[in-house]
């Protein structure tokens, strides 16, 4: 390639083009979710259900994409990357217009499942396709990068959803959802290639085993102590996150007395705090490993969150105090949410896609377990202090408990394969 400055120019605005590309795709499950929070009050009313119904249609919807990123993620490895995500946002845009026309509470709910299922295919195959082509350090930055679009989604979803249900109704939501499915699936027929060539494909299993005649792909992440406690580790991070946004609109409405807007615009404060570290955190990792970052970021997590409960105990700042408390503690989860991911991913470029959709499930199904704890304690400051606490401790003990990240940060992202099979691939 020419070595002029517009060869350069061109070869960045490329390079922007793929991570605006793949970031759109991972952030279309939050979408999904995001874009529908304010239009429940209205969903109830319309089809006469409870409100305990209503959220279920959110429920449902990462229930299906849990299961939906265990059975895509290996499907993608056999047939390569393109095929299953073209199926799966198609069946995303079909979905979303049925969700449209649904007449009642049970279908509507039995639709968003479905929705979150073939939606995870967006998800899985962009952090598998990043690692296709990138290891160590160099996926661990572009991890930061899509985290910048990841991070806006529930930033601007619900505004977004807001906007469009308070014109059209509740329903035209979907119609949205479907038109941005419609826009994704131009965007990867037309711009995306396929990074995962034929020779490089799983062949097709029998009896649960690869063509290598080793254990199953699954069988082979859940049998690797370092896959995982990198791979639990972004869940537990996910908890951290769901913990706060479950438990912040009553916290800072009810305790604190913040009028809807008001919350709205701490919200996108807070959500700035991950974007902006993300960032920070790719530059980084032009300079330091993703596990010397690591180490340093998971008790400086621990020690921000232990502070939490201080400052709510004793009215410290009031609610600017709790604000600034929870925008640092937040901010700390994009120096530890990518890096265990490139981490996890490192050396299992041969079943990429599998890695990923076990890495999803388990971001979706631990927040999912961890976040009602709020609730279960209580709903107040201290409760959902608590479980950040909880999180932020379980973090920084699975790190100090894995013999693989005792060993040292320069050697983790070259960690032998479980049972010998295969090698870490070459950035």
């Amino acid at each position: 390639m020419s070595k002029t400055s517009p060869a350069r120019t061109s070869s960045r605005s490329r390079s922007l083009k793929y991570i605006l590309m793949l970031g759109a795709l991972a952030a279309l499950p939050a979408v999904t979710t995001d874009m529908y929070l304010p239009a429940l009050p209205e969903v109830a009313s319309d089809l006469a259900t409870t409100t305990t119904a209503a959220q279920f249609t959110l429920s449902g919807t990462l229930l299906g994409t849990a299961v939906g990123q265990l059975v895509i993620g290996p499907l993608s490895d056999r047939f390569g990357r393109r095929l299953p995500l073209l199926i799966g946002i198609s069946m995303h845009v079909v979905t979303s217009l049925l969700c449209a026309i649904a007449p009642n509470i049970g279908l509507l709910i039995g639709l968003r499942i479905m929705q979150g299922f073939f939606n995870a295919a967006a998800s899985v195959v962009a952090i598998a396709v990043i690692r296709d082509r990138f290891t160590g350090s160099d996926a661990a930055r572009l991890l930061s990068r899509l985290m910048l679009m990841i991070g806006l989604a529930p930033l601007l979803a619900p505004t977004l959803g807001q906007a469009v249900a308070g014109i059209w109704a509740w329903r035209a939501v979907f119609y949205a959802l479907a038109l941005i499915g419609v826009i994704l699936v131009v965007i990867v027929w037309r711009w995306m290639p396929e990074t995962l060539p034929p020779e490089r494909r799983l062949a097709k299993a029998k009896k649960g085993t690869p063509k290598s005649g080793k254990p199953g792909g699954y069988r082979i992440l859940l049998r690797d102590r370092r896959f995982l406690a990198f791979a639990v580790i972004p869940g537990l991070s996910m908890g951290i996150i769901m913990s706060y946004v479950v438990g912040s609109p009553f916290v800072m409405q009810e305790e604190y007395g913040l009028s809807p807007a008001t919350f709205a615009l701490v919200f996108a404060i807070n959500g700035v705090a991950m974007v902006v570290s993300s960032q920070v955190n790719a530059s980084l990792l032009n300079r330091f490993p993703s596990a010397g970052i690591l180490r340093i970021a998971a008790p400086v997590l621990l020690l921000l969150a232990l502070i939490l409960p201080v400052i709510i105990a004793t009215g410290i700042g009031g609610v600017v105090g709790l604000v600034a408390g929870l925008w640092v503690t937040l901010g700390m989860l994009g120096f530890i949410f990518s890096n265990a991911t490139s981490l996890a991913l490192d050396g299992y470029g041969h079943m990429a896609g599998t890695a990923a959709a076990l890495l999803g499930c388990l971001q979706v199904g631990l927040a999912g377990l961890i976040s009602p704890l709020v609730g279960v304690f209580g709903g107040s400051a201290l409760s959902m202090a608590g479980v950040i606490i909880g999180c932020a401790l379980m973090i920084n003990l699975v790190l100090a408990t894995t013999p693989a990240y005792r060993r040292g940060g320069r050697r983790l992202g070259a960690a032998p394969q479980p049972d010998g099979i295969g090698t870490p691939d070459q950035a």
